[in-house]
């Protein structure tokens, strides 16, 4: 599995500055790019949400019951259908069917998680709550095949197919 997170291309301990995060952004969109012109991946799983509901821990210790590889898994706050855009139009570019799991955490849930994190991986509470007012739930139109929504305990809550793939 290829592994695309910003906060990987942040350094450790990780250092954010808009500069920083502006090529951590980019540097993730060369991955996908590189991983589908090299025909790496057969699949691309967008998992989203906000910061702290659990999207890294998901990945690392539940995803077996949805992702199949070879795959790429996006791994980022992503919270509007805008955000999710760019990562969706270069796996269709590869005709790389795109999977949205979307971490639907409660903003309490996702705030407690991140005072919990340690003080160089917390993300400002303001951060977080600006992500909530701008969370979207995925939609088909984007270019999604099947859509998951997980509960912040890790445990799909819904599963649906896109019917025209």
């Amino acid at each position: 599995m290829i592994y695309i997170n910003p906060d990987s291309f942040l350094g450790q301990p990780r250092i954010w500055s808009p500069e920083r995060s502006k090529a951590a952004w980019e540097q993730c969109y060369l991955q996908l790019s590189a991983a589908v012109t090299e025909k790496a991946i057969e699949r691309l799983y967008v998992v989203f949400g906000l910061q702290g509901a659990g999207k890294t821990h998901w990945i690392r210790t539940l995803s077996k019951t949805i992702i199949r590889e070879p795959a790429a898994v996006f791994d980022a706050a992503l919270p509007a259908a805008r955000h999710r855009a760019r990562a969706i139009e270069i796996a269709g570019s590869g005709n790389i069917p795109v999977f949205a799991i979307w971490m639907d955490t409660p903003l309490s849930v996702a705030l407690a998680r991140n005072a919990s994190r340690p003080e160089d991986e917390r993300v400002p509470r303001e951060a977080i709550e600006s992500v909530a007012e701008l969370l979207e739930a995925p939609t088909f139109q984007e270019g999604f095949s099947e859509i998951y929504s997980i509960d912040s305990r890790g445990d799909i809550l819904s599963h649906a197919r896109d019917s025209l793939t």
